[in-house]
C-alpha cells in the first residue's frame, strides 16, 4: 500500500499557554479532496500556516510520499510541492492575466547574453492552462481586475498546477462569493482533483464541502471532532457536527426556559 501524498500526524501548535491546535491527524492523496471544516477560531488558519511552512508545529509529523519533512519557510513547502492559495489570492488587479499567471517566473528568450520575456509563449501557456481548468479566457491581456471572483480563483489554481504543485491548499475560496461563483470554484476544485492534485479545501460551509470532498475533518477550538471518509458520514451528520448541533439544542432549551 502506497503512502498518502501528504500525511499529517498528531500535529499540535502552542503559543505560550495557548493551545491553537491539538493532535490533528488527517491525510490527502493524489486525485483526492480533503475538506477541513471549522468556524472562525477553530484553528483553520494555524493549520494552513503549518502546512504552508509559515509556522513550525510544536508537536507531530508531516510526511510527503511517506518521507518525514519539515519546513522553515513557505519557500521550503513550495519546493516540496505544497502550494497555498489564500483568500486574497496575492494577485495584482491592474496587471494582465498572463502576467499574474507567471508573476516573476515568465518564460524567456535569449540571444547571447541578452534575454527577454517570451510574451507569446507566456500568453499561450496561460490560455491553455486556464482551458484545462474549464475556463476560456478570451484575451490574456485583460487585467485580472476585470475577472470575476471565481475566475480569479481559477487563475491561481491553474498557476499552482502548472508550476508543479503536488498538494494544493485552498483557503476559504468560496467565502466571499455568491452561489453561481461558488459553484464555479467547486468545478475548478474537481478539475484540480482530476488532474491528479491532492487538494485540501479549507471552508466553513459544509454545503460546499460535501459535493467535492473525499474526506472530511471538522475542527473545533483547535481540536478535531473527527476525520471521515465520505462513506463514513452523511451530509446531514456533517452539517450537524459543523453547526454544533448539541450546543444549539442546549441553547434552545436555555432560551425556552428563560
Amino acid at each position: 500500500m502506497t503512502a498518502p501524498t501528504l500525511e499529517i500526524e498528531g500535529i499540535s501548535k502552542f503559543y505560550g499557554n495557548i493551545n491553537a491546535l491539538h493532535d490533528i491527524t488527517t491525510s490527502v492523496d493524489s486525485g483526492e479532496v480533503t475538506c477541513v471544516l471549522g468556524d472562525n477560531g477553530a484553528g483553520k488558519s494555524t493549520f494552513i500556516k503549518i502546512l504552508a511552512g509559515a509556522h513550525r508545529q510544536s508537536e507531530g509529523t508531516l510526511r510527503m510520499d511517506g518521507k518525514e519533512v519539515s519546513f522553515d519557510s513557505p519557500r521550503d513547502a513550495l519546493a516540496m510541492g505544497i502550494a497555498t492559495v489564500y483568500q486574497d489570492l496575492a494577485m495584482v488587479p491592474l496587471m494582465s492575466v498572463w502576467r499574474n499567471f507567471f508573476l516573476g517566473s515568465e518564460p524567456t528568450k535569449s540571444l547571447g547574453p541578452i534575454s527577454w520575456i517570451d510574451i507569446d509563449k507566456a500568453k499561450t501557456v496561460a490560455k491553455e492552462e486556464m482551458a484545462k481548468m474549464g475556463i476560456d479566457i478570451r484575451d490574456t491581456e485583460q487585467t485580472v481586475g476585470t475577472l470575476s471572483g471565481g475566475e480569479r480563483q481559477s487563475v491561481a489554481i491553474a498557476r499552482a498546477a502548472y508550476f508543479g504543485a503536488k498538494v494544493l491548499i485552498l483557503d476559504e475560496p468560496t467565502s466571499a462569493l455568491g452561489v453561481k461563483q461558488s459553484g464555479m470554484v467547486l468545478k475548478y476544485i474537481v478539475a484540480a482533483r482530476q488532474r491528479g492534485l491532492a487538494v485540501i479545501f479549507i471552508t466553513h460551509n459544509p454545503h460546499h464541502a460535501w459535493p467535492v470532498g473525499d474526506r472530511f475533518m471538522i475542527l473545533n477550538r483547535g481540536q478535531s471532532l473527527g476525520n471521515f471518509a465520505k462513506d463514513e458520514i452523511t451530509r446531514e451528520e456533517l452539517v450537524t457536527m459543523m453547526a454544533g448541533g448539541a450546543e444549539l439544542e442546549e441553547l434552545t432549551h436555555e432560551l425556552e426556559g428563560a
